[in-house]
């Protein structure tokens, strides 16, 4: 997995820039780092009842709740609108 991150320099003239592309095992990810990998660019929704209403929670990748639409297709269109990419989770 690719991710940008601070890089350590050495104070070489030719080092890396601040930010780089390094790869990172997820399995030696903290369960933080985890939870905050593409909360600004992934969405899940599920289906849930609101109000005694069938609909579709919409949740940022680190599980914080951010809407309910009423049909599927809503819920996939605001997470499009936002830029942001739709899973979906049953």
């Amino acid at each position: 997995m690719n991710v940008n991150s601070p890089v350590e320099t050495d104070g070489d003239d030719d080092a890396v820039a601040d930010t780089a592309t390094r790869m990172v095992n997820v399995r030696h990810m903290t369960p933080m780092q985890f939870a905050q990998l593409g909360v600004k660019q992934v969405a899940y929704v599920k289906p849930v009842m609101f109000n005694g209403a069938p609909g579709f929670a919409i949740h940022a990748a680190d599980g914080s709740p951010m809407a309910v639409a009423p049909q599927l297709d809503t819920a996939i269109g605001a997470i499009l609108q936002h830029d942001m990419l739709a899973a979906l989770v049953h």
